[in-house]
């Protein structure tokens, strides 16, 4: 096999990949570790008014041990890191998203699909450990303890008392800046004395800074300094010694000689990670740890500022609890707890702003690691967990950490469609096309940021990420994404024009297009033709697709065909025998009904042809209800994420909040659910489980989508509200499909105020119940709505 699979493309094979996929969309503006312009130092911080929805808290620091569970995330969007918060000896455990082993891997198995092992395929991996040891401030020796993270500021605060001195830590990781902040302080006479240590976790050893390289030729480095008042701070061997210090401010950075382009192998040759992670501490800690804060809120905050949610008041009793406790409360008494449950979706904007900005996009554990060994190797699965991370992003005013997914695919195109023309057809791919006929591209299940693939083809992958792409222009749209996304719609195109068959529909009485041999996620015969869940996905791509090229005003001709292609493609019916919407064009249940996937449900839910307004035949609908009836309401966090999201489509406001409540139980020994620090724990087998981040978007999509519906020239206002937030809520900045932003406000169940703005829409109906009205709004302006019909 190839053991360096990021060798480059050959030149003449990438030129013709890029010419094919990307021809008048340039390479991804997809930033890496990289110097920068110093920042703009604002001058105030901003104002930020203090909200119960915004702000968790604990009463212990993580253990150690259990990192994944306890400890809190800080991120800059690249860089990040999981903290212990504990007085006497803090952890941070330090990620960057591009620190990945493997490469390129397109030397296939036995069976024609990819290799997926951490050699070939790779892993995502812990950037390094850093430590504060304060030998005297050991958690027995101090007392008032409390931690806090302040979603709104982007900030952890961990606060104690020790001999009648309060001390106060403040972390944050700076996008501006490029580094994680640590500032201790105290209220007095308290002082520090200590060690702060920075490790490598893949055998560098300690020092103030190192450098090293995997065996994929990734090079990769981190530095730390630390300067304090009041005392002395000194290199001492391979640490950083403090004494005697009234305050210290200890400044971390790192990173990877990752770049966004195939031509260059996924590489920068001339960056230095070792030397560049020490200017950015140094340039940092030329600046007061004030001036770096309120550098840093200003810029989390103008994200994070944009959207408001409340869903109602909770009790007094429940607001006294810290985190931890309100969840086994909310499980235990089952009394709704609103201002946690706006809390939850507050905290996924939260990780997405910390973890989607200037670099690779959210895989399954997002930016956050507790080793070097995540399962599923911290990937990006396409067969729906790459996608569900992003649901949120548009949906909760955060399109500007959509752009991560949208670079990432733009600069692993060229190697998707080298390895798709070169290696798809194998004789030995049992997902070939059977017709011989090869064009556009597609990836696997699983990709990493190498443009290579792991585990198994995925043909149907590439409508799914197109039509992702492809929301996100329905939500903001921006002409720059369009032009930026349109290469890889057309080149998905191409690949199931390629790949279609013709079948004669029993009966002999209609021709119809179906998806060659192809696994519906992941259960079910491996080779199975015109399974629901390509069907459907590839009828959204053909009809995006044709959208895009009518408001490009590019190839006409071919969008013609397009049409006429998914005019003929063949749409599942209804099984006569078990009522439900067939998965695998046959009347049979060929898998596990309680199965974790809904990938016969993906034109409900995220596709949009089947509606229950009348628009989509009866039985079908009723066909995807009783399917996802019988898929059941208890599964992994991300799945019933997806559940609820259907049930909102489906109006059913009872199931989509059950769901929610499932999710946020607490999680057990392992089992599925609610960490202490609000990460989603999957189950693997019983007693062990893992982080998982996609339920953490999921579930704050489904919320967003219960409160408000949208497709192109169409809202729906408070569509599956349950009655646990019915008495009186609000939302706003919530932007919506068709290019609008809606503020919403309700009352006793019923909406009292919606503001309509545009920001490139024009006109849209607005409904509510059985009623709705034509809004026509000037671009820039707002139409506000008061007088809804009883």
């Amino acid at each position: 096999m190839n053991t360096d699979p990021a060798r480059l493309l050959p030149r003449r094979d990438l030129l013709a990949a890029t010419a094919a996929t990307a021809t008048g969309a340039a390479l991804a503006a997809l930033p890496a570790f990289t110097a920068s312009a110093a920042p703009e130092r604002p001058a105030n911080a901003p104002r930020i008014t203090s909200s119960s929805h915004d702000e968790l808290w604990w009463q212990a620091p993580a253990d150690d041990n259990s990192m994944i569970e306890q400890g809190l995330p800080v991120g800059n969007g690249r860089l990040g890191a999981l903290a212990s918060n504990d007085p006497g000896h803090e952890v941070l455990l330090v990620t960057d998203a591009t620190m990945w082993t493997g490469g390129l891997n397109d030397t296939l198995d036995a069976d024609g699909q990819f290799p997926y092992d951490r050699d070939h395929f790779g892993s995502l991996t812990l950037l390094a450990r850093l430590t504060v040891d304060i030998p005297d401030h050991d958690l027995g020796a101090v007392s008032r303890y409390r931690r806090t993270l302040d979603l709104a500021r982007g900030v952890v605060t961990t606060s104690y008392v020790r001999s009648g001195v309060t001390y106060q830590r403040q972390l944050f990781a700076s996008r501006p800046d490029d580094v994680i902040v640590l500032h201790l302080t105290q209220s007095g006479t308290g002082r520090y004395t200590g060690t702060v240590t920075l490790e490598g976790t893949h055998g560098e050893g300690a020092g103030v800074s190192f450098g090293a390289a995997f065996a994929n030729g990734l090079e990769y480095g981190a530095a730390v300094t630390a300067h304090g008042t009041g005392g002395r701070v000194t290199v001492s061997g391979s640490h950083i010694s403090f004494a005697g210090c009234k305050d210290l401010t200890v400044v971390v950075s790192g990173g990877t000689n990752y770049a966004p382009d195939a031509a260059q192998g996924y590489r920068d040759p001339s960056l230095d990670p070792r030397r560049l992670a020490r200017s950015k501490v140094t340039d940092a800690a030329a600046h007061s740890a004030d001036t770096l804060l309120r550098t840093h809120v200003t810029d989390h905050h103008a994200l994070f500022g944009q959207f408001g949610l409340s869903l109602g008041t909770s009790t007094a009793q429940q607001r006294s609890l810290d985190t931890w406790e309100r969840l086994r409360a909310r499980a235990r008494d089952g009394a709704p707890d609103p201002e946690l449950e706006a809390a939850y979706v507050q905290f996924g904007r939260y990780l997405m702003i910390s973890g989607s900005r200037g670099s690779l996009p959210l895989g399954l554990q997002g930016l956050w690691l507790d080793g070097n060994d995540p399962d599923w190797m911290g990937d990006y699965h396409t067969d729906i967990n790459i996608q569900m991370n992003y649901w949120m992003a548009d949906r909760a005013a955060l399109s500007a950490c959509f752009d991560a997914l949208t670079d990432y695919c733009v600069a692993q195109v060229p190697s998707w469609t080298d390895l798709t023309r070169r290696l798809f057809n194998d004789p030995r791919n049992r997902y070939r096309n059977s017709r011989g006929k090869n064009a556009g591209w597609t990836l696997a299940i699983s990709t990493n940021p190498y443009g290579g693939g792991g585990w198994w083809w995925h043909p149907a992958g590439n409508a799914w990420l197109c039509n992702s792409l492809w929301e996100h222009y329905e939500f903001t749209r921006s002409r720059a994404h369009l032009e930026k996304i349109y290469p890889l719609l057309k080149g998905a195109c191409e690949f199931w024009e390629a790949r279609l068959l013709t079948t004669t529909l029993p009966g002999g009485s209609k021709e119809v297009l179906i998806a060659d041999s192809d696994w519906s996620p992941e259960q079910g015969p491996r080779d199975a033709k015109g399974i629901t869940y390509a069907q459907e996905l590839v009828w959204a791509l053909f009809g995006n697709y044709c959208v895009a090229s009518a408001e490009l005003k590019r190839d006409g001709g071919y969008a013609e065909t397009i049409s006429g292609l998914r005019k003929k493609l063949y749409l599942p019916q209804v099984s006569p025998k078990t009522g439900w919407l067939e998965e695998w064009m046959s009347p049979d249940n060929l898998g596990e009904t309680t199965h974790r996937h809904l990938s016969p449900l993906v034109g409900l839910f995220p596709g949009d042809r089947i509606r229950p307004d009348g628009s989509t035949p009866s039985e079908v609908v009723d066909g995807a209800t009783t399917l996802l009836t019988a898929r059941g309401m208890n599964s992994f966090g991300w799945a019933n994420a997806w559940r609820s999201l259907c049930w909102a489509r489906l109006k059913n406001a009872d199931n989509a909040y059950q769901l929610i409540v499932t999710n946020l139980r607490p999680s057990v020994n392992g089992g599925n659910g609610t960490a202490p620090n609000l990460f989603d724990i999957y189950e693997t087998r019983p007693g062990r489980g893992i982080f998982q981040i996609d339920a953490n978007f999921g579930t704050p999509a489904a919320v967003t989508e219960m409160l408000l519906y949208s497709r192109p020239g169409h809202l729906e206002l408070l569509p599956a509200l349950p009655d646990a937030w019915a008495a009186s809520g609000s939302l706003t900045g919530a932007p919506a499909r068709g290019g609008f932003v809606v503020d919403l406000r309700w009352q006793n169940g019923r909406p009292t105020e919606a503001r309509i703005r545009s920001v490139g829409g024009r006109t849209t109906t607005v409904a509510f119940g059985g009623s709705s009205r034509t809004v026509t709004v000037a671009p820039g302006g707002s139409v506000t709505i008061k007088d809804f019909a009883r």
